[in-house]
């Protein structure tokens, strides 16, 4: 008999990564969601939430389903499944809520459907969940998600991936405070036009961070590593984010941006200690704002979105 059920662990996610606003982001350790999928005889899907978190129980609102509803319309499939959250990353954390339960239905889906499609066939219809999410249907979380690693969106239409790869030391410190900020509240401070100049900037920040990952040059990394387009307009929106940053360099981070759309903040650093050092940091500001918060310190996740073993 065919097995019904499928454990998996999806993890969390930093997109935009400084310039790379919707087009750039990257897979790491912890945290992530913990999630069952199964085939069930109903003539509906099923949401379980065993998590402390308000997940949304209707099938239309909840991004597993609409992504795995997607899914299950393209391949023409009538089977109906539950999915049942054990652990969850904390909503509007700006670390990839949302595409980790994305990314997690459709590949534990397709998984049980005998793999029909490759992970990167998954994306666009993990990507329909961050339609409901924020009112965008960006790739920037889910791809690397469920790629694994750094992953470039060149083009949306058509959907152009490319994997990018990374300094094999390179880690990264993400603290996110106990503030909630939602993705679509943060994407309309963002203004729809930019100076042609600041275009130009961020474009080579972009082209230099690429270029950095790729040659594992830690100084092209430091130098591109600036955000000029969505950090200036959204960087008032978190506590103390010129503090953190500024602390981070100075304990030897490469750079920091915001996480997402926040409030979480990220730095890049060369190495595993330098990361728990901007980790230290990161804590010792949020607790003299007497504001609590999570640090995690993770390398690159290479291999995204996986099946836990039985």
């Amino acid at each position: 008999m065919e097995k019904q059920s499928i454990t998996i662990y999806s993890p969390a996610t930093v997109a935009n990564v400084g310039p790379g606003f919707d087009i750039l982001g990257f897979a790491i350790d912890r945290p992530g969601d913990i999630m069952t999928i199964e085939i069930i005889s109903s003539l509906e899907h099923e949401i379980i939430n065993r998590t402390p978190y308000n997940i949304p129980l209707e099938p239309e609102k909840n991004v597993a389903i609409v992504s795995l509803s997607a899914f299950l319309e393209h391949l023409g499939a009538e089977e109906k499944f539950c999915v049942t959250f054990h652990e969850k990353i904390p909503p509007g954390s700006g670390i990839g809520s949302s595409s980790a339960s994305s990314a997690g239905s459709v590949f534990g889906a397709n998984i049980l459907l005998g793999a029909p499609l490759h992970r990167e066939e998954l994306v666009p219809f993990a990507a329909r969940g961050e339609q409901v999410a924020s009112g965008s249907a960006h790739a920037d979380n889910v791809a690397p998600a469920l790629l694994g690693g750094f992953v470039l969106v060149r083009s949306y239409n058509p959907l152009d991936l490319i994997e990018i790869s990374s300094p094999l030391s390179l880690h990264c410190t993400v603290v996110h405070p106990d503030i909630q900020l939602a993705t679509q509240e943060s994407r309309k401070i963002l203004k729809g036009n930019v100076p042609l100049k600041t275009a130009v900037e961020q474009a080579g920040n972009v082209a230099g961070l690429i270029t950095g990952l790729l040659t594992s040059d830690f100084r092209l990394i430091r130098d591109s590593l600036h955000d000029v387009i969505a950090e200036p307009a959204r960087s008032f929106l978190i506590p103390g984010f010129e503090r953190l940053k500024e602390a981070a360099l100075r304990a030897g981070a490469l750079g920091s941006s915001i996480s997402g759309s926040g409030p979480s903040v990220f730095s890049l650093c060369p190495d595993r200690e330098l990361a728990e050092a901007v980790g230290r940091e990161f804590e010792r500001i949020f607790t003299e704002m007497s504001i609590p918060c999570k640090v995690f310190i993770s390398g690159i996740n290479h291999r995204g979105v996986s099946k836990i073993q039985d």
